[in-house]
């Protein structure tokens, strides 16, 4: 069906550009899923390469102890990541990623008594995350090529 005519966004207002977004649909997608994976996956790296930093700040946060949270904590953002950015268990890999910022949004909104403008960021990925919960990786994933996804 062309884009100009799709029910579900209506008759554009330029349709020559109808064959653009067509075309662009699954690699903007597939760049999201990577982006997000990749800053996920740097945010754990982090935390993997300073075990001693992540548990303080896991502490800070009100999570004890930290040596035994961070360690989960910079697994679920490395290894979650990894697995977005190839598009393999990506909904499992979303979820778990997902729960984790919406931890962070607790902390900002309740803990630090930050609202809204400290959670903000988290949110955003948050969503960005629960996106690939319900969409899943795309034909341009693992889950795709071999032909299984949660």
């Amino acid at each position: 069906m062309s884009s100009t005519t799709d029910a579900s966004r209506g008759k554009l207002i330029v349709p020559a550009l109808g064959r653009l977004y067509s075309s662009l649909h699954d690699a903007g997608e597939t760049m999201l899923r990577v982006v997000a994976g990749a800053f996920l996956a740097i945010h754990g790296s982090q935390k993997i390469t300073n075990p001693l930093g992540a548990a303080e700040m896991v502490e800070g946060l009100g999570f004890y102890p930290g040596v035994f949270w961070s360690p989960l904590l910079a697994c679920t953002e490395f290894l979650g990541g990894i697995l977005i950015v190839i598009g393999l268990l990506t909904r499992p890999a979303a979820v778990a990623g997902m729960f984790v910022l919406l931890v962070t949004v607790w902390f900002h909104w309740v803990t630090m008594d930050q609202g809204f403008s400290g959670a903000e960021k988290s949110l955003l990925w948050a969503a960005i995350l629960l996106f690939f919960v319900i969409r899943g990786g795309n034909r341009h994933s693992v889950d795709a090529r071999i032909g299984k996804a949660f």
